[in-house]
Parts: C-alpha cells; sequence; structure tokens
C-alpha cells in the first residue's frame, strides 16, 4: 500500500465531491491503476447512495423552520422591563399596608396592659419559655390558699386562683411570668401530661367573647370575664381546652358575685 500513501484523505474527499481541478484528475488516475482503492471508492458510493434514500427528506419548509429556530436561540435576549422608581415604590407601600392590616386580626388589644401586641403571639412565647428548663412554677402547690397570697407584693393587682381539680384540671402552682414588657400572673395546671399555662391581668372592660387560635401545636383561647383578662393555651386536645375555659368563666363570674 506505499503507492496508496497519501491518497487516504483525497480518496474520502472525492468520495464527497470536494476535489476539482488537477487534485481530482490526480486520483482518477490512481483509481485507475489501484484496484484496493477503486473498490474502497465504490463501496463509499454505495454506502451513500444507501443513506440518502434511507433519510427523511429535507423539504425547503423543514429547513427553515430549522433556520428559525437557530435564529431566535442565536438572538440575544430582549432586555428586561425596568418599572420606574415610583412604581417600585409604590408597590412596596401597598406590600406594606396589606401586611399592617392582616396583623390587625391580631393586633393591638386593650388590656389593662395598655397598647400591647397581639396576646397570642406574647403568651405563646411565655408559654414555651416555661416548659423549658425548670421554670414552669415559681410556688409549686394544688392548695388555692397557697398559691393566692404568694402573689402579694409582686404584682400590682390580685389575681384570682381558680380551683378546678374536681372536674379533672389539678392546680400545679403559678409563677410570676413576663407579658407585654410587665409582671404577668401565671397560673399552672395539669390534665393528664398537658400543661395548661392560665394568665390573668386586670381587664378594661367587664367581659369580652372568647377568641381562639391554633399554632405550632398549640391552641390558645383568651377573653375577659369579671374583672380579669384571661387566656389559656396548652398542647391539650382543643375540646378540652374549651371545657377548662367555660369551667374558669363560671368561676370567674362566680367569684365576682359572691
Amino acid at each position: 500500500m506505499g503507492a496508496c500513501d497519501g491518497f487516504d484523505i483525497q480518496i474520502s474527499a472525492y468520495v464527497d465531491g470536494e476535489l476539482e481541478g488537477i487534485s481530482a484528475t490526480s486520483v482518477e488516475a490512481h483509481l485507475a491503476e489501484c484496484i484496493a482503492c477503486a473498490t474502497r471508492v465504490e463501496r463509499e458510493r454505495r454506502l451513500q447512495s444507501a443513506l440518502r434514500a434511507t433519510a427523511p427528506p429535507r423539504t425547503p419548509e423543514a429547513l427553515r423552520l430549522r433556520e428559525e429556530a437557530a435564529l431566535r436561540a442565536a438572538a440575544p435576549e430582549p432586555p428586561r422591563r425596568r418599572w420606574p422608581a415610583t412604581a417600585r415604590w409604590a408597590g412596596l407601600a401597598a406590600a406594606l399596608l396589606l401586611a399592617v392590616l392582616a396583623g390587625r386580626r391580631w393586633g393591638t388589644t386593650r388590656t389593662g396592659h395598655g397598647d400591647a401586641p397581639a396576646i397570642p403571639e406574647s403568651v405563646l412565647t411565655a408559654h414555651i419559655r416555661s416548659l423549658q428548663g425548670e421554670h414552669l412554677v415559681d410556688v409549686r402547690s394544688s392548695d388555692q390558699h397557697a398559691v393566692k397570697p404568694w402573689f402579694a407584693g409582686r404584682l400590682d393587682y390580685s389575681p384570682p386562683v381558680p380551683v378546678l381539680d374536681s372536674a379533672g384540671y389539678r392546680l400545679m402552682g403559678a409563677r410570676l411570668d413576663y407579658v407585654f414588657d410587665r409582671p404577668t400572673a401565671a397560673i399552672v395546671y395539669g390534665r393528664r401530661d398537658h400543661v395548661i399555662n392560665l394568665f390573668l391581668w386586670p381587664a378594661d372592660t367587664p367581659a369580652a367573647p372568647a377568641q381562639s387560635r391554633t399554632a405550632r401545636g398549640y391552641h390558645w383561647i383568651h377573653g375577659a370575664a369579671g374583672p380579669v383578662v384571661y387566656c389559656v393555651i396548652s398542647d391539650l386536645n382543643e375540646v378540652e381546652l374549651q371545657r377548662f375555659v367555660a369551667l374558669l368563666q363560671a368561676n370567674l363570674k362566680s367569684a365576682r358575685q359572691s
């Protein structure tokens, strides 16, 4: 095959129709003398014919669509529309207004502590804090007459201490907590393995309908009855917590009338 050296690439180009003039004449002269290269050219031409026969037709329409797709892919991305600064600030102001309006659902509440943040969020924080470490109660007792006097000198009001043991809600004790950045009475009850925190403070109004909410696995109910605002929170199921509140309201009403 020494005489074929240098013709390998030229033969492939010749079969593809890429040679002209003297180059094509030189390859044809070699093919007339070399049976191996002539056989190769014939084989490659038959292969090309077979491929053309099986390939799908490339219509002008198909070519046009492919060209358009290629042009779209190569085209630069159009510049993004930038809102004027005034429009951006107007959108931000609208979003802030919606957030404020949504917050008013559990917003400021007259509680005897002044215009305080939403009761549920503040009490939820205090409840979770009480379950951590060893600060669930400052005075541990199931005796109402031991718990109630404990608050004397620690608060500027005297919180009631309802006794609900007969209904299955045992008094565990009490502690001094901080809600709305001021000292607040927290009476602690137990129901099976569940802890119930009852927060009490003076009411501005003699009564207010109870409201309830659930979040992060805790239920809480708050309202006003008699001389106090109450907020009850626990992971106890909502039905039993509602029953606790009904007993609490009756107890507070009875205490006020006596």
